[in-house]
């Protein structure tokens, strides 16, 4: 088949043929303020050799402008100005490597209390966090907020990346506290992985080659735990979830009765002949048809993006919800959850705001805000009233219309909404419905609504 090709038509089939051979890891790095999150980065791009020659030269000169004598890997990712001049992380950084073994999406995420919002938006869809430690102080409160972040957005993979060990003289105590005392605190959150590895990220320990200067360790590097920490679902392990995203009606000659519902399984895998229903409304019927890139097929599964035609001519628009008919969610209009605040106004009760959950966008009330979170010893402060930036905690509210909502540790994805400001349309709340980590508390009183809103 490749005889006919070129010498350099045949290197991009085989780079194409090891690419789709090859995982890939998302992932999201996180830590304090100066912990080296970003020249951790800079690392595992500069010794994976994913660092594109006139990039390192650029860094280099960067580095030299600012009187520093070897290059400082850490601008490979701080790429705002604001960023190089402070030396701190701002946004969320994405970059994109590969090795032999693996394809990797990581998102290099602030160390700043006010810029914690960040992490939430990098490690949402990450399979892994790398949560780093300046071996000189150990855990503090960052530690604890990017841990409970973690457990929160249930990532399955947590690293305790110990870094600065040379500033410690690698001593093998300092790092055996620390993780000990991370992965107790880890634990209680429910954290199901957690690995500790020492590392050095200025001096390259650890990091993508094992270390001479900490023999007491025997675990893997960094890289190597990232290239082999088991990744993704079977998806037919899941119930299927098809949020619609847009219906198809060319009503021409050729196509006059045709009517697909266009989206991206949610979850789970869909099969022609399946008995589904549609919510809110519970109407039921048979998938007929799946299409899949121009090409009938005759099973989908998630992420795919499909089209599909039912047996019968259901009133179905943008934000309803095919399900698998004996597997359905409950809908509510009755919701709970726990939430990272993400905005600088405060979360108040007898807030007016849009819930985006999937595809569907729908007034609500925020009801009640049950507990916040305490960071330092995990426990509930109760009826705080509001909630302010970064803190995380419990809320109810009440929708306008019937909600399909899963509970967040059955589906990411459809466990999950946004709560956003109607007057501007800016991101308000992050939640997972259900209990997550969080504990509800009792004898909380939900806030009356008589301004309109009342649902």
């Amino acid at each position: 088949m490749t005889s006919n090709l070129t010498s350099e038509e045949q290197a991009a089939a085989a780079a194409v043929e090891r690419s789709a051979a090859t995982s890939q890891l998302r992932f999201a790095t996180a830590g304090s303020v100066d912990d080296g999150k970003s020249t951790l980065v800079g690392r595992l791009l500069h010794d994976s050799k994913s660092v594109l020659a006139d990039q390192l030269e650029a860094v280099e000169h960067a580095s030299r402008s600012r009187g520093q004598e070897a290059p400082d890997l850490a601008l490979l990712t701080d790429g705002l100005r604001a960023e190089r001049e402070q030396g701190i992380t701002i946004d969320v950084a994405y970059r994109y490597f590969a090795t032999p073994k693996r394809r990797f999406i990581l998102a290099d995420t602030p160390g700043h209390v006010q810029y914690t919002r960040n992490m939430v938006t990098g490690a949402s869809t990450a399979e892994l966090a790398v949560v780093l430690v300046d071996a000189r102080n150990g855990v503090v409160e960052q530690t604890r907020r990017h841990a409970a972040v973690a457990a929160l957005l249930r990532v399955p993979h947590v690293v305790l990346a110990v870094n600065k060990m040379d500033l410690v003289d690698y001593a093998e105590p300092v790092f055996a506290a620390i993780a000990e005392e991370f992965t107790t605190y880890a634990a209680s959150l429910g954290v199901p992985e957690i690995t500790a590895i020492p590392i050095s990220a200025l001096a390259g320990d650890n990091v993508v080659t094992p270390s001479a200067n900490m023999d007491w360790y025997g675990g893997p590097t960094v890289l190597e735990h990232l290239e082999t920490v088991p990744v993704g679902t079977d998806p037919s392990q899941d119930p299927a979830r098809f949020p619609v995203q847009f219906v198809i009606r060319p009503q021409t000659t050729e196509h006059p009765d045709y009517r697909g519902y266009a989206g991206q399984i949610a979850s789970g895998v869909l099969r022609v002949g399946d008995a589904v229903t549609v919510l809110p409304s519970g109407r039921t019927s048979t998938i007929t048809g799946i299409d899949a890139l121009g090409a009938m097929v005759d099973v989908a599964w998630a992420p795919q993006s499909v089209t599909v035609t039912l047996a019968d001519d259901l009133d179905i628009s943008r934000g309803d919800l095919i399900a698998p008919s004996d597997h359905a969610p409950e809908t509510t209009q009755d919701v709970e959850a726990t939430v990272c605040h993400l905005h600088d106004r405060p979360l108040r009760v007898g807030d007016r705001v849009l819930l985006k959950h999937t595809t569907r966008t729908m007034k609500a009330i925020i009801k009640d805000i049950p507990s916040r979170l305490t960071l330092a010893d995990l426990s509930h402060h109760p009826a705080p009233g509001e909630l302010a930036a970064n803190d995380i905690g419990r809320v109810v509210l009440r929708t306008s219309e019937p909600l399909a909502l899963d509970a967040y540790e059955d589906s990411r994805r459809t466990g999950s909404f946004l709560l956003i400001d109607p007057a501007d349309g800016t991101t308000l709340t992050a939640a997972m419905a259900g209990d997550s980590f969080a504990a509800s508390a009792d004898g909380a009183e939900a806030a009356r609504d008589d301004e309109g809103w009342d649902f």
